[in-house]
């Protein structure tokens, strides 16, 4: 069923423009970088250690589970790189996710961390499930911290 998601995201509602939004959102949200960059504009240190420790988290579950990033075959490549060839969970999901929640838990925030988070199954380098873990290892690490 993952697989199958994956495959209907990674070849519906594809346009050019849509595509260059993904890839830009993608690269603003690497490492956390967009959340960091509003933690540290708005002065807000709480979420800023969030976003920290959403990435932390992140990384450690990464090299427990180890899984590798979807492969779709030639027909159907990654539409960008990524900083790793392990896929579970989303980083962009789970730091947006925590940041989302650190930052005010308002509608607009959750709007824009999920619209991060489908960027991922969208270009074709992450499960929907990573991204459904990420975001949930997100909002755990926001309200644990």
């Amino acid at each position: 069923m993952d697989r199958a998601l994956l495959r209907l995201l990674r070849t519906r509602g594809h346009t050019a423009s849509l595509d260059q939004t993904a890839r830009l959102l993608a690269r603003v949200g690497e490492n956390g970088a967009i959340w960091l960059a509003l933690s540290l504009a708005t002065r807000n240190r709480r979420a800023f250690r969030v976003v920290v420790a959403a990435l932390i988290a992140n990384t450690a579950v990464k090299q427990v589970v180890r899984r590798p990033r979807p492969d779709l075959g030639a027909e159907l490549p990654p539409l960008a790189s990524t900083l790793s060839s392990l896929s579970y969970p989303s980083a962009h999901a789970a730091t947006s996710f925590a940041a989302a929640g650190a930052l005010g838990a308002s509608a607009p925030l959750y709007a824009a961390a999920g619209a991060m988070a489908l960027t991922r199954p969208y270009l074709g380098v992450h499960y929907p499930s990573d991204v459904v873990a990420g975001a949930l290892l997100g909002v755990a690490v926001e309200r644990l911290t």
